[in-house]
């Protein structure tokens, strides 16, 4: 292996994320990867969160990702897939696939990894000629999710392959810190995270049954691993504060806070907020893995971290005081607690919290659109492209697939999709039916003005 190639694994990694940064106003946001990005959920919960924390902000965000894809597929398509889109951040990700599976079964296991090694990288320098000669982007790097190699599980165990996964994301870190660009580190805080809760349950996991594909609580922890390094932890949904005694407004971060009126021992305000709270959804929505997203609130600190709306009345009496948004009770708390704030963002009866599940239901039906588009492309380069059929689409085009699906479960799995997929007035349906759930999720999560009340509990 070149001296060069060996001096990059030496990077030592001292937490430094990159310049990251957030999104701005009319970004377009490409994220680049192998089947994790194409799964589409972390990038989905990323885009969630400016969803209903910048609603005035509209960003787009692509799925890129080919299920399978190691740098060398991902250079081959960088151009036709990536692009020419026309993005103005690119995410870029590998290193699962790149770094083998069944070649650590073998006796020669160390010596395949480092050929495999050696051969990522060469194929990176190839992106990365790439990506600088592509100006109008500033790109972020992320190590790949880990494999989880500890978890007590008794399939799918390749011994050393999390330390292969570990050199090429030491490349990507140096790569990063050598252009200036974004680096995330996603493979060493979640491993963390994985052999921390394994010391209490030993199969608990981020991933899921094959020890590689997260389910979307790994999705979700990797959408907060990237929010992180963008420097957004800490930024409330809103903070809202009124002094009981005097009536006057203490607090108004990310709000306004108006038409304070005292009465009765309680009082009452108008209240709009410039953002909207991330709902827990606790639905599982992956085949064969059922994580569910809010089961990762267990394990990170994202309610402190990213969804705080709080509601501080200081002055109250003794006593239970109920709260109500709009007429509707959300709930009762002493005078006391209700003086230190309570967090409204993970109450889910508030109004604010149930637009923002229709903003998350909205986004899945435009992930599953994107899904449709995804499972089209994953075909081209997958499958077509080796047969000199790209883009043939046609009646031999689908012969072809019908074919090789009795004998390819890959190929199996998108057949269906690709019998309407290959017919480019179905794609394009599928594109309007995506830009316009986009504009109504741009609608749907602008925050409304609310009427809150606190009076005492009657006995």
């Amino acid at each position: 292996m070149k001296r060069s190639l060996l001096l990059l694994f030496v990077v030592i990694y001292l937490g430094a994320r990159g310049q990251v940064g957030p999104f701005v106003k009319g970004d377009r946001v490409a994220f680049v990867g192998n089947s994790i990005t194409e799964a589409g959920y972390y990038e989905s919960y990323i885009w969630l969160y400016y969803m209903l924390h910048f609603p005035d902000m509209p960003i787009t965000v692509y799925n890129a990702g080919i299920g399978g894809d190691r740098a060398s597929n991902i250079l081959d398509r960088l151009e036709d897939d990536v692009l020419r889109r026309k993005p103005t951040v690119i995410s870029l990700t590998f290193g699962m696939n790149d770094s083998g599976y069944f070649e650590f079964l073998k006796s020669d296991a160390d010596s395949t990894a480092e050929v495999r090694i050696k051969e990522s990288y060469e194929k990176f320098v190839g992106i990365v000629q790439k990506l600088k000669a592509y100006t109008p982007a500033r790109k972020i790097l992320l190590s790949s999710s880990p494999y989880d190699e500890t978890v007590k599980n008794p399939k799918n165990l390749f011994p050393k392959k999390s330390l292969a996964m570990e050199k090429i994301a030491a490349f990507q870190q140096a790569v990063a810190r050598q252009h200036g660009w974004g680096w995330v580190d996603l493979f060493h805080p979640m491993t963390e995270i994985q052999q921390r809760e394994q010391q209490r349950d030993s199969v608990f996991t981020l991933t899921g049954p094959d020890r590689i594909h997260p389910g979307n609580m790994g999705h979700f922890v990797m959408a907060w691993l990237f929010l992180k390094a963008q420097g957004l932890a800490g930024k409330k949904v809103a903070a809202a504060g009124v002094d009981a005694g005097t009536g006057k407004v203490m607090t108004a971060e990310n709000c306004t806070v108006s038409g304070v009126q005292k009465g009765a021992g309680g009082l009452q305000f108008d209240y709009l907020a410039k953002s909207l709270p991330v709902p827990a959804d606790t639905v599982s929505r992956m085949w064969g893995n059922a994580q569910r997203q809010s089961d990762a609130l267990k394990v990170i600190p994202f309610e402190d971290e990213f969804n705080q709306e709080i509601l501080r009345v200081k002055g109250l009496g003794k006593g239970m005081y109920a709260v109500s948004v709009d007429g509707k009770r959300i709930g009762e708390w002493q005078g006391e607690v209700l003086g230190n704030g309570v967090n409204m963002a993970v109450i889910a009866s508030t109004p604010q919290y149930q637009q923002a599940v229709a903003v998350l239901l909205l986004n899945e039906e435009r992930m599953a659109l994107e899904n449709k588009l995804r499972a089209y492309y994953w075909l081209q380069y997958d499958f077509f492209r080796a047969k000199g059929m790209m883009y043939a689409d046609d009646q031999a085009a689908m012969d072809s697939v019908e074919t090789y699906a009795k004998k390819d479960w890959a190929v199996a799995s998108k057949r269906d999709n690709y019998r309407s997929g290959r017919f480019a007035v179905v794609r394009e349906g599928w594109q309007r039916q995506m830009d316009a759930l986009i504009n109504e999720i741009y609608t749907v999560s602008r925050p409304m003005k609310h009427t809150i009340r606190i009076e005492p509990v009657q006995k």
